[in-house]
């Protein structure tokens, strides 16, 4: 619990500091990079690791990069509580099946690295729709799963501002899609992270 308690006082300092331009730096050049099946993955040790190497998984990681780590409370925390930072770039994925497979693969890689097996999830805006569908798909594997205004709700956000993206990534047309919605939505399934006594914070609003 203490680095989920970490995690969330520096959400929290972020969110009271308005997550001011002040807050901002550029992106760290501690970093290991590799590839998994085409895709980009990016990791950002602590100088120090925490006993178990644990880290947090944020998504998106779009063009191969975690926006997380150039938020200074965020990453400096982080760092010096000797928790890792890692992301890994599918583009613009909403959870499916397919998908969360693909997640598995860095996930696998990751603790095969040596990294701790159950990672605390972060899913900032559509980010969370990525990382909640894994985390429900993957209820054991989960040590926390964090949102910062995130999207978790495919029904939302998704089907009404990127419908395109959303029918893509699971590969049915919206007559199909539609009526498993309940099957495919990570609110809905909610009852493994449940019964695996996962704990989650959600920042939402101003």
């Amino acid at each position: 619990m203490k680095h989920i308690r970490t995690l969330c006082a520096a959400l929290l300092s972020t969110a009271l500091l308005a997550l001011s331009a002040a807050a901002q730096n550029e992106q760290p050049q501690t970093r290991e990079g590799f590839e998994i099946d085409g895709h980009k993955a990016v990791v950002f040790p602590a100088p120090k690791p925490a006993a178990g190497k644990p880290w947090v998984w944020y998504a998106p990681a779009l063009n191969g990069g975690v926006s997380l780590v150039q938020r200074k409370l965020y990453y400096d925390s982080l760092m010096q509580a000797g928790i890792g930072i890692a992301g890994f770039d599918l583009g613009e994925v909403r959870g499916s099946p397919a998908s969360s497979a693909k997640f598995s693969l860095f996930y696998d890689e990751m603790v095969k690295r040596g990294w701790s097996a159950k990672p605390i999830l972060l899913g900032q805006s559509r980010g969370g729709l990525m990382m909640l569908a894994w985390a429900a798909r993957n209820p054991d594997k989960v040590r926390a799963l964090v949102g910062i205004y995130p999207v978790f709700n495919l029904a939302s956000w998704p089907l009404k501002n990127s419908k395109a993206a959303t029918l893509a990534d699971f590969a049915l047309p919206e007559a199909e899609f539609v009526p498993k919605l309940s099957e495919f939505n990570p609110v809905d399934n909610l009852q493994g992270l449940l019964r695996n006594k996962v704990p989650m914070f959600v920042v939402h609003g101003d």
